[in-house]
């Protein structure tokens, strides 16, 4: 396998959230908490406004602009680009899997943006498979002390979007079926 797989994907719904905040806040950033107070619940903010660990690894960025399918024609600008990130020792123990992130009704936790939305997000994970992780075998990481130093990954130009979650990580021996 050439390509390497993104390590950060979202639901279609997700981003529409997503899309919505940016609307309300401006430039939105993501950290996948730890589990401390918020379980380990992933927590939007403004950019800036959570810091960012020098050990915290970003797992990819979601292009607000891209779909499924649907390749980018134009660049996004930089304030539609949403940063995730993850605790380094999370990452350690998560680096096997696809964060899939999802929208779910309910409240949001603590000082995440979605809070008032009457939804939150959620972290689903699909297990990377033996060709994806040789794949990113040789990828190095952005740390909270590389973007401090100026280090960005390239923005995705391929959509990181599913149209559902059970797409990129389906339940082994359930049927999936759609609402329509």
């Amino acid at each position: 396998m050439n390509t390497v797989p993104p390590r950060v994907r979202a639901t279609m719904e997700a981003m529409e959230l997503l899309r919505r905040l940016r609307a309300q806040h401006g430039p939105l950033m993501l950290h996948q908490s730890g589990g401390c107070c918020d379980g380990s619940a992933p927590m939007c903010y403004p950019a800036g406004d959570f810091i960012i660990g020098d050990r915290d690894v970003l797992l990819g960025l979601l292009d607000l602009h891209l779909e499924v399918d649907e390749p980018s024609t134009t660049p996004s600008e930089a304030d539609d680009v949403v940063p995730v990130w993850i605790s380094g020792p999370q990452f350690t123990a998560w680096q096997h899997t696809q964060l899939i992130l999802d929208v779910v009704p309910g409240r949001g936790s603590g000082f995440s943006l979605e809070t008032p939305e009457g939804f939150r997000f959620l972290s689903r994970a699909k297990v990377f498979d033996e060709a994806e992780l040789s794949a990113l075998a040789g990828v190095p990481t952005v740390t909270g002390e590389g973007w401090e130093q100026g280090l960005r990954p390239a923005t995705p130009t391929e959509p990181q979007v599913v149209a559902e979650a059970a797409d990129a990580c389906p339940v082994p021996g359930r049927a999936i079926t759609k609402n329509l």
